[in-house]
């Protein structure tokens, strides 16, 4: 585009909107693409625009409208649309509930190429159906038709984002500790589950309380499996005193333990393991005495089906310590960013 007065600009095309305030009214002049006309002048100078931006022949550039289009169009994300551009830029919203995942590397190259920028939610974050999960946009008001094509290419070998559906799952719940089974104090630890799971497509197939016996722990969880679960939930014995069952429990059973500790707090002995495609936390006792927990930051992964990896766990390091406020909010905040 180039800059030139606007007496002079008669036949050319502009490549910005012209706005007008007159009287009370505040909008649109003249819009973008508009040839002007020799009538136009004189309205021009009357609001204030004695130059203005017209295309140049051969320029090789891209309107930033356009631009946002085809940025939109080069991350398309089931599950979500992008809304129309404004000022120059689209916003990807959620169509349904889910966990948000984010190529972080190839979204540094995108940011990286030079006028594009495009901002979004956290990898792993979890949404709710209408939810703003990404804003895109150049910054000037054009940029070189190269960079979109660069992008566009990025774009073609990956996904930039996806939004990862929560799935239905059956749940079996183990509860161990002989202060439980003997009924010397009340279980805790259902109520809690049972309040979380009402945010999540799940249905629980059985709860089953275990004294500290291995056996008995393998057992139980054997049963719920024959009964159909697909997630296992364990809560108690899940420190490192030499009684302490459950992480030998689940062994037992033959599942992989992906890890049995985790560099975050609260939370910190959670235990993560797989039996086949079966999910399966051991969860420590913060769980019950505070709102969110590494169980919390763990459970929209579990339910959208993506299998929870050691490098994830790992990167839970940097804010993974809860700040403990008085009123939780999390997810919107530094707690379980992984």
């Amino acid at each position: 585009m180039k800059k030139i007065h606007v007496c002079d600009a008669v036949g050319m095309a502009l490549c910005h909107d012209i706005t007008e305030m007159n009287d009370g009214f505040k909008g649109v002049a003249f819009r973008r693409g508009h040839i002007i006309r020799q009538e136009d002048v004189e309205h021009m100078l009357n609001i204030g625009k004695r130059t203005v931006f017209v295309w140049e022949e051969n320029a090789g550039e891209i309107h930033e409208d356009d631009c946002a289009r085809r940025l939109a169009a080069m991350a398309a994300v089931e599950g979500a649309h992008y809304t129309e551009p404004a000022e120059g830029k689209v916003l990807l919203m959620a169509d349904r509930r889910g966990m948000l995942r984010v190529n972080t590397a190839l979204l540094e190259k995108i940011n990286a190429i030079g006028d594009i920028t495009i901002a979004t939610l956290p990898d792993h974050y979890p949404v709710e159906c209408g939810a703003r999960l990404a804003s895109m946009r150049i910054v000037p008001l054009v940029t070189k038709e190269e960079q979109i094509l660069a992008a566009e290419a990025l774009c073609a070998q990956e996904n930039l984002l996806q939004l990862h559906p929560y799935k239905n799952k059956k749940v079996g719940v183990i509860i161990t500790g002989s202060e439980v089974y003997s009924g010397r104090i009340a279980d805790k630890f259902e109520p809690v589950v049972r309040q979380k799971m009402q945010h999540y497509p799940a249905e629980i197939v059985g709860v089953t309380v275990c004294d500290d016996e291995l056996e008995m722990i393998v057992e139980a969880a054997r049963a719920h499996l024959a009964a159909g679960a697909d997630f296992l939930i364990f809560t108690g014995g899940m420190s490192v005193d030499p009684d302490d069952l459950t992480p030998a429990a689940i062994r037992r059973l033959g599942a992989e333990i992906i890890t049995h500790g985790v560099p975050a707090q609260p939370g910190n002995m959670t235990l993560v393991a797989y039996l086949g495609d079966v999910p399966i936390l051991g969860v420590p006792g913060a769980a019950i005495k505070l709102p969110t927990t590494i169980f919390d930051v763990l459970l929209p992964q579990i339910f959208a089906g993506d299998k929870i990896t050691k490098n994830e766990l790992i990167r839970l390091a940097d804010g993974g310590l809860c700040q403990l406020c008085k009123s939780c909010h999390w997810p919107n905040c530094t707690f379980g960013r992984y």
